[in-house]
């Protein structure tokens, strides 16, 4: 299955994230802005942190823009979100609940919900159902558990 990772980084923690997805899957790999490129694919991961309150990572800012226009009908999809829980438990890795919304009736398949024990948040758009919506890593708070949760996902999505 041909795979492609779109992703938004600011300080550089979900490229180092998608970095180590990519080996694994065998991925291509780009920034949001080239969102253009994900009909190319079957399986479509998007990837991105959260800023301020609760808002889209910058390169997402146009790539949202982008993704309103694709045919991703059929599309295998899944999220991978970074975030800090203990200074943003009230916007927890809100952005892919965000990027979730503007894809969600695209006749996707979304792949890869994980569940929200271990974590300490109040509220966040990236629940659904009491799962979050794909992948979450805190490598500021528990950066010890970043590669088993990766390897579990991986196997999840496979």
């Amino acid at each position: 299955m041909k795979t492609g990772i779109f992703y938004g980084s600011t300080t550089g923690t979900t490229e180092s994230v998608v970095d180590r997805v990519k080996v694994l899957l065998d991925a291509d790999v780009f920034t949001a802005d080239d969102i253009d490129k994900a009909e190319n694919y079957d399986f479509i991961i998007l990837a991105t942190s959260t800023w301020g309150m609760g808002e889209l990572q910058d390169r997402w800012l146009d790539g949202i823009e982008k993704l309103k226009n694709l045919n991703l009908s059929g599309k295998k999809v899944a999220l991978i979100g970074v975030g800090d829980q203990e200074g943003f438990g009230d916007t927890f890795v809100d952005a892919i609940g965000i990027i979730y919304d503007e894809i969600k009736d695209k006749g996707i398949t979304l792949v890869g919900k994980t569940s929200t024990d271990g974590y300490n948040f109040s509220s966040s758009r990236a629940v659904e159902d009491g799962e979050f919506l794909g992948l979450i890593i805190d490598e500021n708070n528990q950066g010890e558990l970043t590669e088993e949760r990766i390897n579990s996902w991986i196997e999840k999505v496979r």
